[in-house]
């Protein structure tokens, strides 16, 4: 399998996060050169996938991660929920990402304006809480909400950075398969923020070696 620009594929994380970066670049300069999107790679596909980069980020609209990182069908796991909350279903994707795919570079991927996290610091500063599931939410992302503040953090952006630390701590505690991924040099894990007005990622943090 190719990548964009006619590499290989990425086969550990350092290269993996290469080549994101420079999907990245390509999206927000405009020169973006859409890869793996043709019938003859639905077809190689038929029978398997090898992705190499697992993604797990909010789901809203405007963050989709195969497009601001300018790749194609088969180069991404991706996994999201609204405000990128952790919970068991998705420990278990990533889990089956990182073992069963052998993807060696898990991504998460928060952005700014994020309505979870205004609506986590809003209800944090009334002592209330939403009706419906719609709490669920908001409880998951108070925590962030908590250490943001202690660390002397007031913006929403600078609640969702460290969101983005929380989601990738967890991940990171919670599963013992990634964390020895980790360890072995399988597997690392990226933090990232997305800014909507221009389309860039900004790396937050890492967990494991990425090569940088």
């Amino acid at each position: 399998m190719t990548v964009a620009g006619g590499g290989t594929q990425p086969s550990n994380p350092a290269e993996a996060w290469r080549a994101l970066l420079e999907g990245n670049e390509r999206f927000v300069s405009g020169a973006v050169s859409h890869p793996n999107q043709d019938a003859a790679r639905r077809g190689e596909l038929a029978g398997g996938q090898k992705p190499f980069a697992t993604f797990f980020g909010c789901g809203d609209s405007r963050v989709a991660a195969e497009v601001i990182f300018d790749q194609g069908l088969g180069d991404l796991f991706v996994v999201r929920t609204a405000g990128h909350i952790v919970g068991d279903g998705v420990l278990g994707s990533l889990e089956f990402a990182t073992e069963v795919l052998g993807v060696p570079l898990i991504v998460v991927l928060g952005h700014d304006s994020c309505g979870a996290v205004k609506a986590a610091i809003q209800h944090y500063r009334d002592a209330s809480m939403p009706e419906g599931y719609i709490r669920d939410i908001v409880e998951r992302v108070t925590p962030s909400v908590i250490s943001a503040r202690r660390a002397g953090a007031t913006s929403p952006d600078e609640v969702e950075a460290e969101h983005v630390r929380q989601t990738m701590q967890l991940i990171h505690q919670r599963s013992q398969l990634i964390a020895k991924g980790v360890r072995e040099g399988r597997c690392a894990i990226v933090g990232l923020t997305y800014a909507l007005a221009h389309g860039r990622a900004t790396l937050v943090e890492a967990i494991g070696d990425i090569g940088e």
